[in-house]
């Protein structure tokens, strides 16, 4: 039979810009296409995409792009690829209406066709069968995907957790997955590795209501303003029903928790009367315990609507005394220092904070070991990799599929860039077969070329100094003297008299390297920072970025 390959763009080894590519001969459907948002290691970034150019270059190939759920680490990359390659996307309704609400803003709605799929349905997207399956996870309508290819079936969970109470009934459904690993069975699991080294299950998104119940229960008498990811629309609902109960009128805070709840309420997903909503700009209107806002802003991100509140620059609320904060959600890893931060800032002006760690406000959306067992025994497979977590979560989860039962040799560990082949005798890990790299988007620009973070890692901790030499090219002489120009590197005061050293030293030494008959510009370049960067370091111990500049006149 023919070989298949999937070839994963982004997920394995991060927890983002998920993306994995299963092809054929003559085909390549893509499975999800999501951005990860950058840490501090990549300054200046907005956003990091998966590894597009191994997509370009067989773009004639391509003949969709499943979506299989709402996060923006499945579906944030979209538009960057819809703007070289015109494609269908399929996803349920929910998702589908968010990354048309993307598409929209970027006027890109016209280089897809939206495809809405439902539970238990069955289509052909080019030469691969598929069926979609519902799967629990912290935003609605997620899918499973079950991929028919010449190499057998493939399973992909999506982001997934096992709950028997999920606020909106929908159940994963392990009963089909165990039928299918039946007939025809399951040759390839790949399957979500989040929470892979975390024993135990995790509690049901309806015990939530409880501990919301009581905090609002405690700050009957204040206004409440309720956190959380805007897209966690079972939790905006958990809230929402909470308020109602008590009394209050609902606002949104944040331009995508708006669009959200609008977009839910639309499709069916959330029931809130209008009776119940109020504007923002309202509320002002309304004693504290009539309201209750729901906000965006849980990771204090810059610019967020709760971040901005905490430190006074919101146009919308003003934070006070008569103001309680409830964070539900946890902080991402990497987050914790820029959440503390903001939760200082609240409590500075007056509000009370409670988070997940007080009343147990917050529960993954991503299964523990005892739901991953309970996915590799009703799919059986005869391989697995997994995928969608850090590389610390993806060993984890080896181990767990070993414990479990699993032979260690049908378990693959891939990392981003890595190929799996599956023939008919088997499956073959091929390392690295995409460029390394991956795209990052800056403002409007999408750059490819890393080594611009580590400049501005030097610049923000050491700051630069320029030096500047002019060479008249008809007598090889200096013009003047060399201009020295720092930043960020010493204060200004000291910087003065440091510069006029420095000035003196490339003056000596440029006149030095100008009597070698043989000298280029390159030598002079060198020379110049060379000692510029020997005596910013010989007279302050630091070292900035060093900006050699010779111009010939």
């Amino acid at each position: 039979m023919e070989k298949v390959r999937i070839t994963f763009l982004g997920g394995l080894g991060d927890i983002g810009r998920n993306c994995a590519v299963i092809e054929t001969l003559n085909q390549i459907l893509i499975l999800d296409c999501g951005q990860l948002f950058p840490d501090e290691y990549m300054p200046g970034a907005n956003s990091v995409l998966p590894d597009l150019p191994y997509l370009l270059d067989r773009k004639e190939k391509i003949v969709g792009c499943i979506t299989t759920h709402a996060h923006e680490d499945h579906i944030g990359a979209l538009p960057y690829l819809l703007e070289h390659i015109e494609l269908p996307i399929y996803g349920s309704s929910f998702t589908l209406g968010m990354i048309r609400n993307r598409l929209e803003e970027r006027q890109l709605l016209n280089r897809c066709e939206l495809i809405e799929v439902s539970d238990g349905e069955k289509i052909a997207i080019g030469d691969f069968p598929c069926e979609f399956l519902p799967v629990t996870h912290s935003v609605p309508a997620g899918l499973i995907s079950a991929i028919e290819t010449p190499q057998g079936l493939i399973v992909h969970s999506s982001d997934f957790k096992l709950d028997l109470n999920p606020v909106d009934g929908r159940l994963t459904d392990l009963n089909r997955i165990a039928e299918l690993s039946r007939d025809p069975g399951i040759r390839l699991l790949l399957c979500d590795s989040t929470n892979s080294d975390m024993p135990g299950s995790t509690i049901s998104e309806s015990d939530i209501a409880i501990s919301l119940d009581k905090a609002f229960k405690s700050n009957e008498s204040n206004r409440i303003i309720a956190a959380c990811f805007a897209s966690h629309v079972h939790r905006v609902e958990q809230i929402a029903t909470t308020a109602i109960n008590a009394g209050r009128k609902i606002s949104t805070l944040g331009l995508s928790m708006k669009k959200n709840l609008s977009l839910a309420r639309q499709l069916g997903i959330l029931e809130i009367k209008e009776e119940h909503l109020v504007d923002i700009d309202d509320t002002r209107d309304y004693p504290p315990h009539e309201i209750c806002i729901i906000s965006t802003g849980t990771q204090a991100e810059p610019r967020s609507a709760l971040a901005m509140a905490a430190t006074g620059q919101s146009r919308w609320i003003s934070i006070g005394a008569q103001d309680s904060v409830i964070l539900s959600s946890r902080a991402i890893p990497g987050n914790e220092e820029r959440v503390g931060k903001m939760i200082n800032a609240l409590m500075k002006r007056g509000a009370d904070v409670l988070h997940s760690d007080h009343l147990g406000l917050h529960t993954s959306g991503h299964g523990k070991q005892e739901e991953l067992q309970s996915l590799h025994q009703a799919s059986n497979p005869d391989w697995f990799v997994p995928v969608h977590g850090e590389y610390r979560h993806l060993v984890a989860h080896k181990d767990l599929a070993v414990e479990i039962g699993m032979p260690a040799e049908r378990i693959l560990l891939a990392t981003d860039g890595d190929q799996i082949v599956l023939t008919d005798d088997g499956m073959e890990l091929i390392e690295k077969v995409t460029s390394g790299g991956y795209p990052f988007v800056q403002g409007r620009i999408l750059e490819y070329e890393h080594q611009i973070f580590s400049d501005r890692r030097i610049l923000g901790k050491e700051g630069f100094v320029i030096a500047t030499v002019q060479i008249a090219k008809k007598d090889n002489e200096i013009l003047g003297d060399p201009q020295i120009v720092s930043r960020g590197w010493v204060s200004a005061h000291t910087a003065n008299r440091l510069e006029e050293e420095i000035a003196i030293a490339v003056k000596k030494g440029v006149q030095k390297t100008l009597l070698m008959e043989d000298a280029t510009d390159q030598d002079l370049e060198q020379r110049v920072r060379r000692i510029t960067g020997s005596l910013v370091n010989e007279l302050t111990g630091r070292r900035p970025m060093i900006i050699p500049i010779v111009r010939k006149v």
